[in-house]
């Protein structure tokens, strides 16, 4: 397992059982994106696709997603950027950075969704390991 510099993608439904390195999983029904971490350690990275998550770009041969992609809960803490189908490494933040971008993160869906998000979000189903097993209901 090595460090992804690029990524290819696959437009589907579901997302398979089996993921592949370098490889970006796209379900616009399911409006998520997957891919295993580009530093190779092999964990799963889940992107919802939202207004107040993530935004996907595909320009007809590439895509991006907007913002990076911290996996700040991984072993591995990477950080980076996927555009036109390129890895951009980006530095580790601070805990106190991923405290900021987290709780600015339940800001902007308070603001978008209104007062009914709670201010200490849990881990939504969709983002357990165990959402793949609904989605192929």
């Amino acid at each position: 397992m090595s460090r992804a510099t690029t990524v290819k993608h696959v437009f589907l439904d579901l997302v398979p059982d089996r993921l592949d390195e370098a490889t970006v999983y796209i379900s616009i029904p399911h409006a998520t994106v997957v891919h295993l971490c580009c530093c190779g350690c092999g964990r799963e990275v889940v992107t919802p696709l939202s207004r107040t998550d993530w935004r996907l770009t595909f320009d007809g041969e590439t895509i991006s997603l907007d913002p990076s992609i911290g996996n700040w809960s991984f072993p591995c803490r990477s950080h980076y950027w996927i555009e036109l189908s390129r890895v951009r490494w980006a530095r580790v933040w601070s805990q106190k950075e991923i405290d900021a971008g987290r709780a600015a993160d339940r800001a902007a869906k308070a603001a978008y969704f209104g007062a009914n998000v709670p201010v200490q979000m849990s881990t939504p189903a969709w983002r357990r390991p165990w959402w793949r097993r609904l989605m192929r209901r």
